[in-house]
């Protein structure tokens, strides 16, 4: 296969993050995702930016680890949970993960046309091809078992009304849930250049200085914990074992918040 995906904006960045995740799979070895090298050899694009950009690299590689470890522990409490992996891309943390019972990949119409091409998915993984705004609630057709919803890579090229819309669709849908949402600090919207995501000409557009203050515009939500991306970056580059204890390095380090509902 060679297929060449006609993307563009915030749907082409998904071909940044899987070939970082297997660039990382075939190098350093600090998370392995297979299914992410196997997507990249069938994928006809030019990586050049994305090889360059070392900062977009660790930080996927970091969100990976972090994201990767809440998931696990969650579903390893709750088996049998339903997932809503929202703006999926090319993620492929549905094959690395056990213990749910429907795992449900959501993303734009024309990210999940590509996404069939390359992973075409049934039975207990589903995928809905619908904006993360609009009311997917009626696509998920488990009812009672515990929820778990994933929001990676998103939030920052959003905006605040989009976010709250969002949690929203989630809170219509699900009595209780527990969400892992990704943020990124106001300053970082301003400041952050990464080569390979100005490549495909998205942009950062909002920020939220931490899970507290993401709390204050869900009033349906609680902040459980929230966990700095420098807790990833610990595991591959050593000095972020001392930098992840130094608060004005954690504060500008994305995050991911973990709320409840």
């Amino acid at each position: 296969m060679n297929e060449k995906p006609k993307l563009s904006g915030v749907p082409e960045t998904m071909l940044q993050t899987v070939y970082a995740r297997a660039k990382e799979t075939k190098t350093r070895g600090a998370i392995k995702d297979t299914k992410a090298v196997e997507i990249i050899d069938k994928i006809n694009y030019d990586f050049s930016l994305a090889d360059k950009d070392s900062a977009m690299h660790s930080g996927v590689v970091a969100r990976t680890i972090v994201l990767d470890k809440l998931a696990n522990k969650y579903l390893a409490k709750n088996k049998g949970a339903v997932v809503v992996n929202i703006a999926c891309g090319l993620d492929t943390r549905c094959y690395r993960m056990n213990g749910y019972t429907h795992w449900y990949n959501l993303d734009l119409p024309e990210t999940i046309a590509v996404r069939e091409k390359l992973l075409p998915e049934s039975g207990e993984i589903s995928q809905i091809a619908m904006s993360a705004m609009d009311d997917w609630s009626g696509e998920i057709t488990e009812h009672d078992a515990p929820a778990i919803v994933i929001i990676e890579g998103l939030t920052m090229y959003l905006s605040e009304k989009d976010v709250k819309e969002i949690f929203d669709v989630i809170s219509k849908r699900f009595e209780h849930v527990t969400v892992l949402v990704e943020t990124m600090s106001p300053t970082m919207v301003k400041r952050m250049k990464e080569k390979s995501i100005e490549g495909s000409k998205a942009k950062f557009t909002w920020g939220v200085k931490d899970g507290k203050e993401l709390a204050k515009l869900l009033p349906n939500f609680r902040l459980i914990e929230e966990h700095s991306l420098a807790e990833g970056m610990a595991e591959f580059i050593p000095i972020f074992k001392l930098l992840k204890k130094i608060k004005p390095v954690s504060n500008i380090s994305n995050k991911i918040v973990v709320m409840e509902k």
